[in-house]
């Protein structure tokens, strides 16, 4: 698998080779589909080395997530509080978008992303994990940022739950969008600046003044 066996892939450590590895048998045969015997003949080691940094293969998948949960997108709160976030305003949602836009374009985050549509239906951990990082504490932390911004005279009163929601719900459907034009090899350029015009949109129906 040329993918695996690139010059750049031989400066990684044998534990970041087994997870590229992962990653690309799963995007390509699914969880079930990728073995542990697999995995060890893409990166080039005997199966019995795998254990020597994973317990079984549950495990890397759960490596795999973890990444997945750790891109800019996931840790975006953790550089500022949700209030000096939120005192921004639209600067924030612009900026919030932008960190969805940059995994939506990149294509080691689109192999992930395609991984977790694939497991949703069938493995109740990904779903359980997926519900928890993806919906309910990005809209929790949306919510609570719209709140402080009706407070502070921003934006117009409103239940910030659903304001979040109805802000969260079009980032996500863009991600979506685009990873189903790339599967089907298909320009995405029509989608390049949706990001920034639907905060755009989004801003004007909601601000002050």
């Amino acid at each position: 698998m040329e993918s695996i066996q690139s010059k750049d892939n031989t400066k990684k450590s044998t534990k970041e080779k087994i997870l590229d590895a992962a990653l690309e048998l799963i995007s390509l045969y699914g969880y079930k589909g990728a073995s542990v015997r697999k995995i060890a003949k893409a990166v080039g080691i005997r199966e019995s080395a795998i254990y020597n940094h994973f317990k079984n293969k549950e495990e890397i998948f759960k490596e795999i997530i973890k990444n997945l949960f750790s891109s800019p997108f996931a840790d975006f709160f953790e550089k500022r509080s949700i209030k000096d976030n939120a005192l921004r305003g639209k600067r924030f949602l612009l900026e919030y978008s932008a960190s969805i836009k940059l995994v939506s374009f990149d294509i080691k985050n689109e192999k992930l992303f395609k991984i977790i549509l694939l497991e949703l239906m069938q493995n109740q951990e990904v779903r359980e994990l997926f519900l928890r990082f993806f919906y309910q504490e990005n809209i929790k932390k949306l919510s609570e940022a719209f709140f402080i911004m009706m407070h502070e005279g921003l934006i117009r009163h409103s239940d910030p739950m659903i304001m979040a929601q109805e802000f969260f719900a079009p980032l996500f459907y863009y991600r979506l969008h685009i990873l189903l034009l790339r599967l089907d090899k298909k320009a995405t350029t029509s989608l390049s600046t949706i990001f920034e015009k639907h905060v755009d949109f989004f801003w004007e129906s909601i601000a002050i003044g």
